[in-house]
């Protein structure tokens, strides 16, 4: 051995008991444990901002609700609160730029590029990100020997990177707590879980090249032969390598391309790389974090399975009856082991192990009914009896689209009648909605998302009929390609025209893009009117702003592009009118 190889395998000696030193507690360590409190103390910071005015906004609907329940002019509720409208309008409802935020970029037909965060979702990830840059970085002595410099480097970033990892591992849960604490939709902490993990991976490959780039100029290349053999490197190497492929397979072209495909594959690398992970971290100070990282994980998958088995084990389990619509839609009529309250805003994932084995997707409960359930022989003899006997049944809509949807609708437009019934689970209810201290409701949808605001219109006429709500004018436009749409919902609308007091709140305004003539274009009374084309939406939303009885909620689920055109003619108002701007946009 010559010297210059004995001088580079001194200096690799003297860098291994450095890594000895550090990992057993040395000052370095300490200053990665400060970084990490800080970082919680940043998320914690930000969910408590977020937690003060979720009770803000809870607490004036409620009082609000009681106030205007006998009275119909409402006039002081009406006038714009001038700080909150400007936080509203330049903050919290605000795209980055203009109006676009939820219109998806479109490199063709197929491919999809995703959607543009809000300005205020960008401001706390562009600055998430700078914190997690300088934090990689601060305090180390890069003027000193590269070793001892990359040491450093990889410690930090690696310390960095599995604390990221409870953040998205919690933000990818459907039991997320913190989706009903703050009012946030899944599909909001959805996006924060991809970009977190972008965070992640990164900082994960700035640690790996931490370690690489100073072993290969002290040993060359070769020194990893030797080096794959020890168990703390081989699975290293493995969990980088199934960040990577997370990473490469995780953009919205390849999402929604094959969407089934990547969630089975990132599922399997998400294991691969945490089982990598714990034997890497075996006996190192990081592996409190990454057991805060399985345990995430693991209560979000028991709350689900306990979900799952209170909802569809025994009483006969779930069955699902699938019916076809016009319009290349089916509607599915769940009736449940032990069904739940429905509530407007309601979501649940629906698994039928005949089409897609273990496969769940979400959709909008539209409709729930209760019936009497009368196959049994023995007569009722009290009133607990008679509880017993109702059955309540729920209803999705579900639009042909590719994957489940299209086999879905493939099987029940093969059956006898377009109609058939298959075991099924049901997993939630997750989300809820309540829009009934408002004076004044907007509800916008386009096709299928209509599903999201019949429960609304059902809500609020019972309400007003009840004297239970604060609402006063209820509107709804519909905005669909053809006629043959209204029967997805037509029973059920039949029943809400029906109802007592109905006139006088409800308008109903559809709008038919394609019609096929226009003798498809009538309106049946004065509160449902029928137009052909697209609606001019700030007109609509100023004619009603320009009446406006009490706080104005306008709620809108539909296209990206539909979304953008409300949140725009809302934000607009904000400093004219009390009005809040909700949005539903399901873009996971």
């Amino acid at each position: 051995m010559n010297s210059r190889s004995a001088l580079r395998w001194a200096s690799f000696a003297a860098a291994a008991r450095l890594v000895v030193a550090e990992d057993d507690g040395g000052p370095a360590d300490t200053e990665n444990w400060t970084l990490v409190m800080w970082l919680f103390i940043i998320l914690a910071v930000s969910i408590g901002l977020l937690l003060f005015w979720r009770v803000y906004k809870y607490v004036n609907g409620y009082l609000r609700t009681i106030a205007c329940l006998n009275n119909d002019t409402q006039r002081f509720f009406a006038a714009p609160n001038m700080t909150a409208a400007t936080l509203k309008r330049y903050v919290f409802d605000a795209p980055i730029s203009r109006k676009r935020h939820n219109r998806e970029f479109m490199l063709s037909r197929a491919v999809n590029m995703g959607t543009l965060p809000t300005r205020l979702q960008a401001f706390f990830l562009i600055g998430y990100f700078a914190v997690n840059v300088a934090f990689c970085v601060i305090d180390l002595p890069w003027s000193g020997n590269e070793a001892e410099v990359g040491q450093l480097f990889r410690n930090r970033t690696g310390t960095l990177s599995v604390m990221n990892m409870i953040p998205l591992f919690i933000m990818a849960g459907r039991s997320n707590p913190l989706i009903k604490i703050l009012d946030i939709p899944f599909d909001t902490f959805n996006m924060y879980h991809r970009w977190f993990g972008r965070i992640v991976v990164l900082e994960g490959i700035a640690h790996s090249l931490g370690y690489v780039i100073p072993k290969v100029q002290m040993a060359g290349w070769s020194y990893f032969n030797k080096a794959m053999k020890e168990q703390m490197i081989l699975t290293g190497v493995i969990a980088g390598f199934a960040f990577l492929v997370i990473l490469f397979q995780s953009p919205s072209p390849v999402r929604h391309a094959f969407y089934e495909v990547f969630l089975h594959l990132h599922i399997a690398l998400v294991i691969i790389s945490v089982a990598a992970l714990w034997y890497h971290l075996l006996g190192s100070p990081q592996m409190p974090l990454l057991y805060a990282v399985v345990a995430a994980w693991a209560i979000d998958r028991f709350a689900r399975l306990v979900i799952l088995i209170v909802r569809n084990v025994g009483r006969g389990g779930t069955k699902a009856e699938v019916d076809v619509l016009p319009g290349e839609a089916v509607k599915v009529t769940l009736h449940m082991a032990r069904p739940w309250k429905f509530a407007p805003g309601q979501h649940a994932y629906l698994y039928m192990p005949s089409i897609g084995l273990w496969m769940s997707h979400p959709f909008s409960l539209a409709w729930s009914n209760e019936e009497t359930d009368l196959s049994t022989e023995k007569l009722p003899m009290s009133s607990d009896d008679l509880l017993r006997l109702r059955k309540t049944s729920m209803s999705f809509v579900i639009r042909r689209r590719t994957g489940f949807t299209e086999k879905l609708y493939n099987k029940a437009s093969a059956s006898p009648n377009g109609k058939y019934i298959a075991s099924a689970f049901v997993e939630g209810p997750y989300g809820s909605q309540s829009l009934r201290s408002y004076g004044t409701v907007m509800l916008f949808a386009a096709g299928i998302g209509i599903t999201h605001q019949v429960p609304h219109v059902r809500d609020l006429v019972a309400g007003h009929a009840n004297g239970t709500v604060a609402t006063r004018k209820l509107v709804l436009v519909w905005i669909i390609q053809s006629p043959e749409h209204l029967e997805w919902i037509r029973p059920w609308m039949t029943q809400i025209l029906s109802m007592e007091r109905r006139r006088e709140i409800l308008k109903i305004l559809l709008f038919v893009t394609r019609p096929r003539s226009t003798k498809e274009i009538h309106s049946p009374s004065s509160s449902v009117q029928m137009f052909p084309g697209k609606p001019n939406v700030d007109a609509l939303v100023q004619a009603e702003q320009e009446g406006q009885v009490g706080a104005m909620a306008v709620s809108v689920c539909g296209t990206g592009s539909l979304s953008d055109d409300v949140r725009r003619a809302a934000r607009v108002r904000y400093e004219r009118g009390n009005i809040d701007f909700v949005e539903n946009a399901f873009t996971w």
